[in-house]
């Protein structure tokens, strides 16, 4: 009989439920209830977080339990992911609230959507078994592609909808091709059970190795790796803005979560095999998404492709594995959640009703105008370009530290060049908002809701917090880190 614990799926079980609420509330109560669907939906939110945290005893990470006969794991590693996901969702709700008033978009749907994606990715994380790290994945990317598409008035939305859905689609047959070809020969999609076959089988074959790199090619498109980045800047910028935030942050973390599992716990004697693609691909995705980065005039196109250059500073962290190397993909994911999160929600105040002001070019003058809102971006953008005292300094110092330290060091030498190539276009969105005077009706009247400015404050309190004080973050990541031995 199978080990069926439904404790060990608590904070999955919450989101669920009141993804369904959310839904049900929606058809029962019409339009009655429309203000509140996000509120409800930050309550499971919270709920979900208290869950994370108390099994099994409050902030204990050091516990690991199986569940539902090998299927399912609650350890260090995925309750950090789970913390992430959890609050990259909360804040993404947050400055949808408002969002979805102005846009005239109040449904429930858009934020069951939203929970139905982060039970997905909480599913990843947890996954030790091919098959359910899978309905994870496809879970949260149905729900993306649908978001995507949400504003169907925006004819940029629906392109970047169906671009999404068609490239992801044809992604997902990779992934599952691969994992078939790990299925096929060592005859399990345990990732226990594939790591105890191929250590002890002298097996000469190379479908292993084949079906692990359409492995890297299915988690490559999710984490828009070059080559498999090209969708990114049209689906950033076609999706309404706090989607495009939501899809930066918590899916990236749990393609990251997805593979480090996968690669650390079921392929570590393949490791000689994937190695140098991944060196490559780190190092291709670093330049090319800085180099496009700096000649983008629309802010989320340019957020994009700096999204795609910070995917190849973790692919750094992660070829170096080791307790540094993954720590400080865990420590990183966890900043960038807060900063690039904290990006998109002044972009969407900015840009207005229907995104119209998107170019950077629009935020000439911000800085004199609306003062809180520039410093936010100011500071957002010092801790993506990795400034101290943010928490993007520390994310990659960490990470360059530990590529160092495991004898990587030209692959580091491309990453903080890349670092220092990222200062000119994120510098430039400053030096534009406090030292160009503004255009005619460029600066909007803009509109701070509360719950906008408490995601605001938020995400500054969390990168001033793990930029000067990264100690306690690192060991909770360090800790999570000895759940993959």
């Amino acid at each position: 009989m199978p080990t069926i614990n439904l404790s060990a799926v608590y904070p999955e079980i919450i989101i669920a439920i009141f993804a369904l609420i959310v839904i049900l509330l929606q058809a029962f109560s019409g339009k009655r209830l429309k203000n509140y669907f996000g509120y409800i939906s930050l309550i499971g939110i919270i709920t979900a977080i208290y869950f994370v945290f108390i099994r099994p005893a409050p902030f204990d990470f050091k516990s690991v339990e199986y569940a539902f006969n090998g299927l399912w794991v609650v350890d260090n590693y995925s309750r950090f992911f789970k913390l992430i996901f959890l609050l990259g969702t909360g804040l993404t709700i947050l400055i949808s609230i408002k969002y979805v008033e102005n846009e005239g978009i109040q449904h429930g749907e858009y934020f069951a959507l939203i929970l139905f994606a982060t039970l997905g990715m909480m599913i990843m994380a947890s996954g030790i078994e091919m098959m359910t790290i899978f309905l994870g994945l496809e879970l949260m990317s149905l729900s993306l592609y649908t978001l995507a598409g949400y504003t169907r008035t925006r004819m940029i939305s629906n392109e970047a909808a169906l671009k999404y859905f068609l490239l992801g689609s044809f992604a997902t047959g990779f992934l599952l091709y691969g994992m078939a070809l790990l299925y096929g020969t060592t005859g399990t999609t345990n990732l226990h059970g594939i790591a105890e076959f191929l250590a002890k089988s002298h097996l000469k074959s190379i479908v292993p190795a084949i079906g692990m790199g359409l492995l890297v090619i299915g988690f490559g498109f999710k984490i828009a790796l070059v080559p498999f980045h090209m969708w990114a800047p049209d689906v950033y910028q076609g999706a309404p803005s706090p989607v495009t935030a939501f899809m930066s942050a918590g899916p990236k973390a749990a393609a990251f979560a997805a593979l480090i599992r996968v690669f650390v716990d079921a392929l570590p004697t393949l490791h000689p095999n994937w190695v140098v693609l991944i060196w490559i691909i780190a190092a291709l995705t670093m330049t090319v998404g800085n180099i496009i980065a700096l000649v983008q005039d629309n802010i989320k196109r340019m957020l994009a492709y700096s999204s795609i250059a910070h995917a190849g500073y973790v692919l750094v962290a992660f070829l170096a594995a080791g307790e540094l190397g993954i720590s400080s993909v865990l420590f990183y994911m966890l900043a960038y959640t807060f900063m690039n999160i904290g990006a998109f929600a002044i972009i969407t105040v900015i840009s207005g009703k229907n995104e119209g002001n998107v170019n950077i070019a629009d935020y000439a003058g911000l800085g004199y105008k609306y003062p809180f809102a520039a410093i936010a971006m100011s500071l957002f953008l010092f801790s993506l370009a990795g400034i101290p005292p943010t928490a993007g300094f520390m994310g990659k110092f960490y990470i360059f530290s530990a590529a160092i330290k495991e004898g990587y060091l030209g692959l580091a030498i491309i990453g903080v060049i890349n670092s220092v190539i990222s200062v000119y276009y994120y510098l430039r969105v400053t030096v534009i908002m406090y030292m160009k005077d503004p255009v005619e009706n460029t600066v909007p009247a803009l509109a701070f809701s509360p719950v906008f400015v408490i995601a605001i404050l938020i995400s500054v309190f969390g990168i001033l917090r793990m930029g000067i004080f990264p100690s306690e973050c690192i060991d909770i990541a360090r800790q999570s880190f000895l759940a993959l031995q």
